[in-house]
């Protein structure tokens, strides 16, 4: 059978847009002589819809727009694949059905749902979806397609331990006599994700002796980035057709003959990341309708980088930087701003802070009266920088882009109101060790964008005298290693000072740190996920809770 695999990038809720954008594939891959041509999990909708399903015209809009889908390709000589939101039958439960429909001559052949609802990390689809009972094979002429929608692939008991679910709906297909396995996924990346696919799906066709086809979404939705890198593989688990990766593209895969197109531009963890965090922040823009960012530049590391990035999604002439000294800001920052504003050919603001901050220090001189200057004082400058870039942002309608990196966040080593402000927090999910690696990467495709000397000089907020970041957190490679453990896997500070060789109290205190500060990162913009575990929607903590792990945990030990 030759296959099309349809890497689409839909924008959640653009029924028609998105209809629009698979008919387009789908001639694409008939005038290349496809006989089916597969679509990405809730392609007609785009994922994830989350409370969108909950609106009462949505279910039916979703049926109308496959009709609509169906009528579009009448005419083709192939099959579509395409997921949407559909109705359930049951008389209980949930109203809406993660499904796929099987579309061919202006018809619905077959409609498919969804059995395992995931419910961890940023997923959270028996919020809106009922899980089917059972799935059916789909016969086409000679062979049997086991169709199955994303999740429903990922619980095979000799790869997954343990598994989070009981059933095995490609197992359950399989054992029905399925010739082929076809999964519809909308799997968001993360370090690591692609290979873990390749592991996933090649052990599941050497189990069953049966090609499989993964397609898979690309695009960024929200918090979430999807990197498409669809493929295909053979019987014994080899690869015989790949996509390219953070792009759309049409692969095509003869599962008969095992030969497929080979696009793969499958780059290391680190340009993956970049490639990730600026298609992130393209499709925000797009998708919120926006075209222009604001970015308040220090003459750091993380600025720098938000900045390189930002040039790369949506060009250097809707990029605005602007650099605002305070009574503490080294005459290097701004020139270092200046210079990479000048490199990058951005355009570039002074506005200094100095005198609004002597104004503000006046006007509370009263009500601060007998108390000793501190973190109060430190972060006026940071919510006046903030202050004057949302200004800006009112006045001209760019979106501020938040320059806070994951380390920080974790510890609360940011200012509400201040350097949080914003519309994306495009590096939020980035640790500070990573940063400095994609700033390389930002400099290998803009030479010299970054001069050397923000990468040399030491970490600072610049809110008071000779400020350091190390004097109020450790170095940021121990730093990272403990969040890491901390907040990625879940580990315990008496695990982590163990296994890192670490003293207890210094674990403890970071761990308290990311803990206190869940009240800061809850109020903080939206950021892309490029870890195993963002701040953000996929953990859930409590702000209000007294339970104290650490503390317990130590009192056991002692």
């Amino acid at each position: 059978m030759r296959i099309a695999l349809g890497q689409i990038n839909p924008t959640v809720g653009d029924l028609v847009g998105n209809v629009s954008l698979c008919t387009r594939f789908a001639r694409d891959a008939a005038e290349r002589g496809a006989e089916l041509i597969v679509f990405p999990e809730l392609s007609v909708t785009g994922y994830p819809p989350r409370d969108l399903v909950e609106k009462h015209t949505f279910i039916p809009a979703n049926e109308e727009a496959v009709l609509r889908l169906a009528e579009s390709t009448a005419d083709l000589p192939l099959a579509v694949i395409a997921g949407y939101v559909g109705h359930s039958e049951k008389s209980v439960g949930k109203r809406a059905t993660n499904s796929a429909a099987i579309l061919r001559g202006g018809q619905v052949l077959m409609r498919q749902q969804k059995i395992l609802l995931p419910t961890y990390d940023v997923f959270d689809e028996a919020r809106n979806f009922v899980p089917a009972d059972k799935q059916t094979l789909w016969r086409d002429g000679d062979t049997n397609v086991a169709l199955t929608i994303c999740e429903d692939a990922w619980n095979d008991k000799l790869f997954w331990h343990p598994r989070l679910y009981s059933r095995d709906p490609v197992e359950e297909l399989m054992l029905q006599g399925g010739d082929i396995l076809v999964s519809i996924n909308a799997s968001p990346f993360h370090i690591g994700k692609r290979e873990l696919r390749y592991d996933m799906i090649r052990s599941m066709a050497r189990r069953y002796g049966k090609p499989v086809v993964m397609v898979n979404q690309v695009g960024g939705n929200d918090h979430v980035i999807f990197d498409g890198s669809s493929f295909a593989m053979d019987a014994a688990g080899n690869l015989i057709a790949s996509a390219k990766s953070f792009a759309e593209d049409l692969v095509i895969v003869d599962t008969g003959t095992g030969i497929g197109d080979r696009n793969a531009d499958f780059p290391g963890e680190t340009e993956a990341v970049y490639e990730a965090l600026v298609l992130g922040t393209r499709d925000y823009l797009a998708k919120c309708g926006f075209r222009q960012v604001l970015i308040g530049l220090s003459g750091g590391i993380d600025s720098s980088l938000v900045a390189v990035l930002a040039v790369d999604a949506v060009g250097k002439e809707n990029v605005r930087g602007v650099a605002m000294p305070g009574p503490y800001s080294s005459d290097h920052s701004v020139r270092d701003a200046r210079d990479m504003a000048e490199r990058l050919g951005i355009q570039f603001d002074i506005i200094p802070i100095t005198p609004a901050y002597d104004e503000m220090t006046r006007t509370l001189a009263g009500v601060f009266a007998g108390t000793k200057p501190g973190v109060a004082e430190e972060n006026i400058q940071a919510r006046l920088r903030g202050l004057t870039l949302m200004s800006i942002s009112n006045k001209f309608g760019a979106v501020v882009l938040t320059t806070g990196n994951k380390s920080e966040i974790a510890v609360g080593y940011c200012t509400l109101y201040g350097d949080m402000c914003g519309g994306l927090a495009l590096i939020s999910d980035v640790p500070k060790t990573m940063v400095y690696e994609l700033s390389r990467e930002g400099n290998r495709r803009h030479p010299g964008a970054i001069p050397e000397s923000v990468f040399v000089k030491p970490p600072s907020a610049e809110l008071r005298p000779d400020q350091k970041d190390s004097d109020s957190l450790p170095p940021y490679d121990t730093l990272d290693a403990i969040l890491r453990l901390y907040v990625e896997e879940f580990r315990s500070a008496a695990e982590i000072s163990a296994e890192l060789g670490l003293p207890l109290e210094l674990v403890k205190d970071v761990a308290l740190k990311v803990d206190r500060n869940e009240y800061k990162r809850q109020q903080a913009a939206p950021g892309l996920k490029v870890t195993s575990k963002a701040f953000g929607i996929g953990r859930r903590f409590p702000i209000a809770q007294r339970y104290q792990e650490n503390l317990q945990r130590y009192q056991e030990n002692q």
